[in-house]
């Protein structure tokens, strides 16, 4: 285990401004942004996702990849950090007739509105203290959420993935590779609190032994 693997590639590219989201973007709307509230998920596109609804398009391409690499099957127990809304759950039942999925995210807002076809599967809590058994789940996901913790507290976050997870696990952080790649980041950046370089996660990784999966989120 521990590899670096992109099992989002084919998930669909949006064309991104990076100019124009710089400019838009003020300090105001990252604290607003890191409320995690309606006005992340459905309110300004400055502050947020402009508008956070559910297409198969985003997350049926992607499931196949996460199975293949898995072995996932009938009866497996699937948790999502940082779930949001259950769109991924909700296409990985779809698409995997009798997977178990359970969601867990800090919003509340998110909760509340998430897709009825997860209703009851998510609950509200906080990666770094996961409220499951030791090896509980088959693969745990998630996907852009590490990072909008603290440094310490992304170490706790990881941690807790490898304690509820029976070995396989799969995260995606922000991080950068050069000094042009850095500016972008940070550019881009609305939510995170800790982006550092891949090299530098690589290092964090051993020095909280983490042993999961896990790729990069680069604008």
């Amino acid at each position: 285990m521990k590899k670096e693997i992109d099992l989002l590639a084919k998930y669909p590219k949006t064309p991104r401004d990076l100019t124009k989201r710089l400019a838009d973007k003020t300090e105001e709307d990252r604290e607003i942004a890191r409320m995690f509230d309606i006005r992340f998920f459905d309110g300004l596109r400055s502050q947020g996702y402009g508008g956070f609804n559910y297409s198969p398009r985003f997350w049926t391409p992607v499931v196949p990849d996460f199975q293949k690499e898995y072995g996932l099957k009938s009866g497996m127990k699937i948790l999502d950090v940082g779930c949001a809304k259950g769109f991924m759950l909700y296409d990985f039942e779809q698409l995997i007739p009798g997977v178990q999925t359970t969601g867990v995210d800090i919003s509340e807002y998110a909760i509340q509105n998430a897709h009825p076809g997860v209703e009851g599967k998510l609950i509200v809590a906080n990666a770094k203290e996961l409220p499951f058994e030791d090896g509980e789940f088959d693969l745990v996901i998630a996907i852009n959420t590490i990072h909008n913790l603290e440094f310490d507290e992304c170490a706790q976050a990881l941690r807790e993935i490898e304690r509820v997870s029976k070995g396989n696990s799969f995260v995606v952080l922000d991080a950068y590779r050069t000094e042009e790649e850095k500016e972008r980041m940070f550019a881009w950046n609305l939510t995170g609190k800790t982006i550092l370089s891949v090299d530098s996660w690589r290092k964090f990784f051993e020095d909280n032994s983490y042993t999961g999966d896990y790729f990069w989120f680069m604008p």
